[in-house]
């Protein structure tokens, strides 16, 4: 039998003695690298509560809050109320160009590192932050929204890459979840700035939008001291702060010049390739892996948590909440989130990826069905009925029901799903792909979901109801399971798979090897 089969199993499993110790070296280095999920969960929770404060609107949305103040003397249609493609372009315009940024994420990536991304990205979101807060006109909100996407984009390339390169193989899947927890943490601490802020009348917004500099400026400046990854640091020819990088995360009783001979390997083998990435990635061996990264990168928006993310104050303040009361939902649904991202870490490498995508996928489902219930019985057609105190606890339980399914299953997988399957030498073309088709979505549903919820009513919950399940059931058919499977591994996955293998099996061992 092969070597490597007898290391790590028939199904590719790593065994005990490779799968290396969770340090605590590598365990302050990942979680320093993680928090650049801060960024990206304050910039969600905060762009919704700041549309919910009426200084904001009538500084740069008028004609939104005079829909307001007529839904209080007049009977209209409330679920119109923020239908605006200005107002919604506040939020939507960084995705756009997040979008940009991801794609150009992998050229910044190898010139500068992941650690290098990682600094840029955190001082373009401080110059983001510092237009917004100062924005004079709608025009200066929506240029620091730019500057906002373009560093997401580069955080949310290089940091869950950063994590996989640097997690044991066992500790993979929990080291990778601690993007999703501060990201979800990121949102909490917005929705709590959000409440206090709007105390502070007219410049509550600023406060808010300005508050952003300070998870930037936490992860700027612990990414400065925190070592590059292996993997990095040999494609750049760094072979001696390569060695130091991973005797620093493993420990002396590790086999570190084994797995740095291992990366050397695959690098060579991928700098003999005569193709770019992104033109690799397009043949055939590389079916399963292009298909599956740009699945999950669309999956995590299409299950619809646009609505409970991004707009829940937006939502409550159109079924008839006070300002305050709509940021208090929001904030029970942000630690709602929070908490069960720490389940997601427990459960990850304990019951597996499959099983947490398709129990999130139902729990979704069933919750969307129950809103667009209540409020199809209570609001109706028409828009005009009042929802009850019973139906707004209601809903509002349901929501938390939803943030909890993302918080455990499709939000954080989808940071770890693509980074396992992915081989050295298409990593950063396709972590690139699944961030810039998330991203792309993410636009289009942050720009439209407002609108919809005008035109469909609650039938947008049931829309996207019936895509949440329709999505379960692919990943239930066509996602392998990968926990504590060393990515070198990850060829015996797909030849063992009852579809993918027909793409995979007529590979010969040398490109076989590539996976490795």
């Amino acid at each position: 039998m092969d070597q490597d089969m007898v290391e790590n199993g028939e199904n590719g499993h790593v065994s005990d003695s490779a799968e290396g110790s969770l340090t605590t070296s590598v365990l302050i280095i990942c979680v320093i690298a993680a928090s650049a999920g801060l960024m990206f969960g304050y910039d969600i929770g905060v762009s919704g509560g700041v549309m919910s404060m009426e200084p904001f609107l009538k500084k740069f949305f008028p004609s939104v809050l005079k829909k307001m103040a007529d839904n209080h003397t007049t009977q209209q249609d409330v679920y119109c109320t923020f239908n605006s493609q200005v107002l919604t372009a506040f939020t939507s315009s960084l995705y756009i160009a997040g979008l940009v940024a991801s794609l150009a994420a992998g050229l910044v990536m190898n010139s500068t590192g992941r650690k290098g991304t990682l600094v840029i990205s955190g001082i373009l979101f401080l110059v983001g932050s510092a237009l917004d807060a100062f924005a004079i006109n709608v025009e200066m909100l929506i240029f620091g929204r730019l500057f906002l996407g373009i560093g997401i984009g580069f955080a949310n390339q290089a940091a869950p890459i950063y994590l996989s390169e640097m997690a044991p193989p066992k500790w993979r899947g929990t080291l990778a979840t601690a993007f999703q927890f501060f990201l979800t943490f990121g949102n909490v601490m917005a929705t709590l700035v959000n409440f206090f802020a709007a105390g502070l009348n007219e410049s509550g917004w600023r406060v808010s939008l300005g508050f952003g500099a300070v998870p930037a400026a936490i992860m700027t400046v612990g990414a400065l001291f925190i070592p590059d990854t292996p993997g990095s640091l040999v494609q750049r020819g760094k072979i001696h702060k390569a060695r130091e990088s991973l005797s620093q995360v493993r420990g002396i009783d590790s086999d570190n010049e084994a797995e740095l001979n291992d990366i050397m390997s695959s690098n060579e083998v991928a700098k003999a390739g005569h193709e770019g990435p992104y033109r690799l990635i397009l043949h055939q061996r590389y079916r399963p892996h292009l298909v599956l990264t740009v699945a999950v990168g669309l999956f995590q928006q299409l299950t619809g948590i646009n609505l409970v993310a991004f707009y829940a104050p937006v939502l409550f303040r159109t079924f008839g909440w006070s300002g305050s009361s709509a940021l208090l939902g929001a904030i029970l649904l942000g630690m709602v989130n929070c908490g069960s991202t720490l389940v997601s870490t427990y459960l990850v490498d304990r019951a597996g990826r499959r099983f947490l995508y398709l129990e999130g996928g139902v729990q979704t489902c069933i919750s969307q069905v129950a809103i667009a219930c209540i409020i199809a019985s209570e609001v109706g057609d028409s828009g005009t009925a009042a929802l009850s105190n019973t139906g707004a606890v209601a809903i509002l339980v349901l929501m938390c029901s939803i943030a909890a399914a993302f918080g455990w299953s499709w939000g954080p997988l989808t940071w770890i799903i693509p980074s396992e399957i992915l081989p050295l030498e298409v990593r950063p073309a396709g972590q690139a792909i699944c961030i810039a088709s998330n991203f792309a979505l993410t636009f289009v549903l942050a720009q439209i979901s407002l609108a919809m919820f005008c035109h469909l009513k609650y039938g947008v919950f049931l829309l996207f109801a019936a895509v949440v399940m329709i999505m379960t059931v692919f990943l239930a058919l066509f996602l392998p399971e990968t926990k504590g499977i060393r990515p070198g591994s990850m060829g015996e996955v797909w030849k063992n798979h009852w579809y993918w293998r027909r793409f995979v099996e007529q590979m010969s061992i040398g490109d076989d090897h590539l996976s490795t």
